[in-house]
């Protein structure tokens, strides 16, 4: 092979848009190697078709193949190494999109909470409101509710729980209650907490919550003045020709997972609701 028909490491650099070190690097780890190195001074040259290999590299760095990863696809010996390695590739990638979009999800429907709660608080949302609440089916835990919201809330056997079955979870804390006339009264009861499941709930317990028209009020603060947005619901479906059910849901919206500042709370409480 001529002189003339080599190209200088500079040249491949400045040619395919990268750095010496990086070639040097190729070199190294034996993915792209120069076709002469000068006796005299140690300089490197580069055929104009090893010089392609580089465009190959950037590719397959896109794909997110490591540098390591390539050698078996730069020998062009066979569609097998190519197939195994694709195959591999699409797995763990397949992997990385579920973890992100876990993270993305989880930190969007946070986000949204807080919005959500500075807007209520901003604009001091605390009258009861019918609205048709949109079914959620997700997984549960039955507990007894000993009125330690903050041990409720940062729920650890909750958390073991959906380790212990691998689901991730989105979006505020809910508890369910079966009779929130005894909570409201403080009498000892069991509560269901839950969460909206990113993925699904497998074949483990599930419950339904919504589905049906409601009685919705914002609780701003502490969560032990919570009974006095009860009361306001029950005097205000009264007045307006409702009955109340028998349970209810507390939603809570910003609680001790973002503010230690009970003040800043901002907690739904619903309740279903047909006409009399």
């Amino acid at each position: 092979m001529n002189d003339e028909q080599l190209y200088t490491i500079g040249e491949v650099s400045k040619i395919c848009n990268v750095s010496r070190k990086a070639l040097r690097f190729y070199d190294k780890i034996g993915i792209i190697r120069p076709d002469k190195i000068s006796e005299e001074n140690g300089y490197r040259f580069y055929s104009r078709e090893t010089l392609l290999f580089v465009p190959v590299i950037k590719y397959f760095k896109q794909m997110g193949f490591k540098l390591e990863e390539m050698r078996e696809f730069l020998k062009g010996s066979s569609y097998s190494a190519h197939e195994k390695g694709f195959r591999e590739k699409i797995a763990e990638l397949k992997k990385q999109e579920e973890e992100i979009h876990t993270a993305y999800t989880s930190v969007q429907d946070w986000y949204d909470l807080i919005v959500e709660a500075e807007s209520v608080i901003e604009n001091q949302v605390t009258e009861v409101s019918v609205k048709y609440s949109d079914a959620l089916t997700t997984c549960y835990l039955e507990q007894d509710f000993n009125y330690n919201y903050m041990d409720s809330i940062i729920n650890i056997n909750w958390t073991n729980y959906l380790e212990e079955i691998g689901k991730a979870i989105t979006g505020p804390v809910i508890l369910w209650f079966p009779n929130c006339r005894e909570k409201m009264q403080g009498k000892p009861t069991k509560a269901r907490i839950l969460q909206k499941i990113i993925s699904d709930c497998g074949n483990n317990p599930v419950m339904t919550l919504g589905g049906c028209m409601v009685a919705s009020c914002y609780h701003i603060g502490p969560h032990e003045t919570i009974r006095e947005t009860y009361d306001k619901v029950f005097r205000w479906t009264q007045e307006h020709g409702y009955r109340c059910g028998e349970d209810s849901t507390e939603r809570y919206v910003t609680d001790y997972w973002t503010t230690r500042k009970s003040e800043n709370f901002v907690t739904e409480v619903i309740i279903k609701v047909t006409r009399n």
